[in-house]
């Protein structure tokens, strides 16, 4: 496998694909895991959203497990929910990816932060452990900001059923283990508003995988927006895809890995204004799941 193969594996695949036939979804909160998710092209408010709320934190909303204990999965709001939208970033970094960033390469994208920000758009940033580690200023800063809310994408960056787009495996046993190993780095680096929320490196799960992230407590969330900007040259077509394919209760996957990703930024700002001028809210997939944004999951 060359190293392009690799590289774009390891990105790639984190917004690749659905998971598990999850693509298109209407309900707001559904179970799923059948089948591993099979790699396929990544394609894919008339104001502001509202100033953070000044109101005590509240516990952030979760699923209750599925047949049998199984993880829960959540895909989307319902149709119901409105004109809202989540804008989801994954900031990968794999396990092993520490001497490429010692070489230089970004694995971070301070800009993309600075704009969701500029543009006041609430946004739910999923982070590995590992990326957590490398960058801890920056995981406290995005932690610390009530615009943000940081979520699990995992320690490693390896996945949780094969085949994934090349990623390494992770053994069943290992699997919790590697998720509860994010969390602690989180709070190692000081991260602040982390949510119980979950997402499958590559979008790849199965049963067993539900299964043995059980013990975690998280509740899964994957997404029927795939915006493909991993490794994308062409701003304007990554903003067309995601464009073309949000519905109200949307859940959208980017990136927030600038080597890998390098004009995601540039895309966010066509696609933040021309959703508002469609009449959407941007909202945090706590708001969506929750129901602030619509209608609460059933």
């Amino acid at each position: 496998m060359s190293l392009l193969t690799v590289l774009a594996a390891a990105l790639t695949g984190c917004g690749g694909g659905a998971g598990s036939g999850e693509r298109g979804g209407s309900g707001s909160a559904q179970v799923r895991g059948t089948t591993t998710a099979s790699p396929r092209p990544a394609h894919p408010s008339p104001t502001p959203s509202a100033s953070p709320s000044a109101a005590p934190a509240r516990k952030p909303p979760t699923m209750a497990p599925g047949p049998g204990g199984l993880t829960p999965v959540f895909t989307r709001g319902p149709a119901s929910a409105g004109k809202t939208v989540a804008l989801t970033f994954d900031a990968d970094m794999t396990a092993d990816q520490g001497p490429r960033a010692a070489s230089g390469e970004r694995f971070d994208n301070p800009a993309l932060i600075a704009t969701l920000k500029r543009l006041e758009v609430d946004a739910t940033i999923f982070m590995t452990g590992r990326w957590a580690e490398e960058y801890p200023a920056q995981a406290k800063a995005i932690g610390s900001d009530p615009r943000f809310e940081v979520a699990n994408h995992s320690y490693s960056h390896h996945a949780f059923a094969t085949p994934c787009y090349g990623l390494p495996a992770l053994d069943r046993p290992a699997m919790a283990a590697d998720v509860r190993r994010a969390f602690d780095a989180f709070r190692r680096a000081g991260v602040r508003n982390v949510v119980p929320y979950f997402r499958f490196p590559g979008g790849c799960y199965d049963d067993a995988a539900l299964r043995a992230l059980a013990p975690a407590r998280v509740t899964a969330v994957q997404w029927d927006v795939v915006s493909g900007d991993a490794f994308a040259t062409d701003a304007g077509a990554v903003a067309e895809e995601v464009l073309a394919g949000v519905k109200p209760g949307s859940l959208v996957v980017l990136h927030c890995t600038r080597s890998a990703a390098p004009v995601t930024e540039e895309a966010v700002r066509t696609i933040v204004p021309e959703l508002r001028r469609r009449g959407y809210r941007f909202v945090k997939v706590s708001e969506l799941m929750g129901g602030r944004g619509g209608t609460a999951p059933g």
